[in-house]
């Protein structure tokens, strides 16, 4: 293909949402989740346009009112009515790419299975192709063993200069290849360098607890910059999460990056866990959404909330780090990264 996968830090034209409408997403708690994407989207409008899926004509309308109520609503809000099954708009949406010498963008057309674990995601398996005829970027597919390719875009991180950070757990492990069943290091390599351009990946071992994505690693680490990766460390050997994210930073210490140099490690620490009917949601500072302009944080009213968001504003010196409330948020096993995803801007750069 030809294809680079932009930074999610160079310049974006927009940045997509799903507005919420599957109540089972968030038991108990969908009365305040359209507030959350209110907040969200009100952060993102002085830089860059939001672009919101819609089901129904009648859907739209009650996110223009509680937008409207907000102060939320503008010309830079765009609408587009194309149904989905839930909202987690990162891991059906759109991955764009840049192909050949002219960077023109396009749309990688990989396939979505709602995890490889829920029935419905036959809405959200058709929104790439949709908002490539809605929007006339081309959609070019990424084909494995007769199919399509599935790949979520939670589980990968990328540094917009070749190299791509993800999980064994996600991708490789055999128990969950309901995504790609058979498909070994070998074969997942090379479908990433070269519908992404990936050329190096940095295998981490597995995800966080409470992640019913099978280790996306949106959820533990993230690059904030070409050479600097920041990591979730949890310092309790009670907690479940010690020996997994600590096996990741000896993994990481020994990486090297696409250029043969050492990443710059940094590390955020993880809120207390919290719990909705006795599961472990998946409460993580590594889900931030990086805009142009500022970085959207996940806070959990937890002492740690502060402490992530000074780590961050030193990584992110260009931008204004900002905490959304995220405690009802993650009851539905996800919060900002998961919910959103950057159309790069028409022209290549770095910002």
């Amino acid at each position: 293909m030809n294809a680079r996968m932009p930074a999610e830090w160079e310049p974006h034209a927009a940045t997509w949402i799903a507005w919420p409408h599957n109540r089972g997403d968030w038991p108990g708690k969908f009365a305040t989740v359209p507030w959350v994407y209110v907040e969200i989207v009100r952060r993102i409008l002085p830089h860059e346009k939001v672009r919101i899926l819609v089901n129904s004509p009648a859907h739209e309308a009650k996110a223009r009112r509680v937008l409207q109520r907000a102060g939320a609503l503008s010309d830079d809000v765009e609408f587009f009515s194309i149904p989905t099954n839930r909202a987690w708009a990162r891991d059906f949406g759109l991955l764009y790419v840049r192909r050949g010498p002219a960077s023109l963008l396009a749309i990688a057309g990989f396939r979505f299975n709602a995890w490889a674990k829920y029935p419905d995601w036959e809405l959200d398996c058709e929104v790439s192709r949709k908002i490539s005829e809605a929007t006339g970027r081309p959609l070019i597919p990424v084909d494995f063993r007769g199919g399509s390719f599935v790949l979520e875009g939670g589980s990968i991180d990328v540094n917009g200069r070749g190299s791509l950070i993800a999980t064994e757990e996600c991708l490789l492990d055999q128990e969950v290849q309901a995504r790609n069943p058979g498909a070994g290091r070998v074969d997942v390599e090379s479908v990433l360098r070269e519908s992404l351009g990936a050329a190096h990946v940095l295998w981490l071992s597995r995800g966080i607890a409470g992640d019913d994505t099978h280790g996306h690693v949106d959820d533990l680490c993230r690059f904030t910059g070409p050479r600097t990766i920041v990591l979730c460390r949890e310092p309790d050997p009670a907690d479940q999460n010690h020996r997994p994210l600590e096996e990741n930073r000896e993994r990481l210490e020994g990486c090297r990056l696409e250029d043969g140099s050492r990443p710059e490690l940094a590390f955020i620490p993880m809120p207390s866990p919290l719990f909705h009917a006795g599961q472990r949601l998946p409460a993580s500072y590594a889900n931030f959404y990086i805009a142009n302009g500022t970085v959207l944080v996940p806070t959990f009213n937890d002492p740690n909330d502060r402490q992530a968001l000074g780590i961050l504003a030193d990584l992110f010196t260009g931008r204004t780090v900002v905490g959304i409330h995220a405690v009802d948020l993650v009851w539905g096993l996800g919060t900002l990264h998961c919910l959103t995803q950057q159309e790069p801007a028409l022209s290549s750069g770095t910002a």
